[in-house]
């Protein structure tokens, strides 16, 4: 897994669970929905470049 990669993944979970805690205390669920599934996006792509590592040799 790359750096730039890495740091991409964690980034969009960083900013998703931002998102997702800010809409909460403004009680705008589709926003934190949106901040949900952004936080989720960058865990998926974190577990793919973790599972590709192995493999790439």
């Amino acid at each position: 897994m790359s750096a730039g990669e890495r740091a991409k993944a964690k980034a969009e979970q960083v900013v998703g669970r931002t998102v997702r805690k800010a809409a909460h205390a403004l009680r705008k669920e589709t926003l934190a929905a949106k901040g949900a599934a952004l936080e989720t996006r960058g865990r998926m792509r974190g577990a793919k470049e973790r599972a590709k590592g192995p493999f790439e040799r």
